[in-house]
């Protein structure tokens, strides 16, 4: 007896997303011109000034909060980039990231205060978030495709929803950490809630939401190359054309300016995450 045609799991889903698909156009529309207005903002602030400008910049950021080590990395590893020819595609993959990763913070630290309120609430987003954790990337792309076609938005929306975890989990642990000393002297000056938020307990939780954040954007890096096989752009692309080619050539140097990216993204990150949590 076969028990599957009992239950067909696959058709089930197929079935939800169909449903989803014809009746809930008006939101996946009204989702799509959103991503499309971050991720065109964000495209244009990174892609309008001359490379030698945004080296800089990025170069003087790198400086102020991380030091002079890190600086001289930026400046060679972008200059690098930009000998190469791919500072616009590592551009387009940055803007990608920025864009995926403010959604899924707006999403996320949200999710995550709630959380840490509600033992409910987390009771319900745990499961989910390990869902969503375990869940082979490749399989984000698949609803992504069917809801808003090939391109860069279900690009973005696949990486939102595959860095989302992070932002959330951590944000929930910081407040779970405060010290109960905070809490009970900002009760006793008469504290309201809100009050209590963000004056005792997200201050005190900055260091472990920002490394949150730094997950997330790690997250979001690696998932954008993968999200190449959608038609999202950037280096992706480059790296499945070296893979589907066998150019050895193209695959290494969009390997190279990712590589890049990441440590960059990475060590700005931690330092901030650092930074806050001296000032804490």
């Amino acid at each position: 007896m076969d028990f599957r045609s009992w239950i067909d799991v696959g058709g089930g889903f197929a079935a939800v997303v169909d449903w989803l698909t014809a009746n809930m156009r008006w939101l996946f529309g009204g989702i799509s011109d959103f991503v499309i207005a971050v991720l065109n903002g964000t495209t244009f602030v990174l892609a309008s000034p001359p490379p030698i400008v945004i080296i800089v910049i990025f170069t003087a950021l790198a400086w102020y909060v991380t030091g002079y080590r890190v600086a001289i990395f930026t400046f060679l590893g972008f200059g690098l980039i930009w000998y190469m020819g791919l500072f616009s595609l590592t551009m387009n993959t940055l803007a990608l990231v920025i864009a995926s990763v403010f959604i899924a913070l707006l999403i996320g630290i949200p999710l995550g205060i709630w959380s840490s309120k509600s033992e409910v609430v987390w009771g319900i987003v745990r499961p989910i978030l390990d869902f969503m954790q375990t869940l082979p990337a490749f399989v984000y792309l698949i609803p992504a495709v069917l809801f808003f076609r090939l391109g860069r938005v279900p690009g973005v929306v696949a990486t939102l929803i595959f860095s989302l975890p992070p932002a959330v989990r951590l944000t929930n642990l910081g407040i779970r950490q405060v010290p109960r000393e905070i809490k009970e002297a900002a009760l006793s000056f008469g504290s309201t809630g809100r009050q209590m938020l963000f004056k005792a307990e997200l201050p005190v939780a900055l260091a472990t939401i920002m490394a949150g954040v730094n997950q997330t954007i790690m997250l979001a890096l690696s998932m954008v190359v993968i999200a190449g096989m959608i038609g999202a752009g950037g280096l992706g692309n480059e790296v499945l054309r070296g893979i589907t080619q066998l150019r050895i050539d193209v695959g290494f140097e969009s390997g190279i300016a990712i590589v890049i990216l990441a440590i960059f993204l990475d060590r700005v990150t931690q330092a901030l995450g650092t930074a806050t949590q001296k000032q804490t």
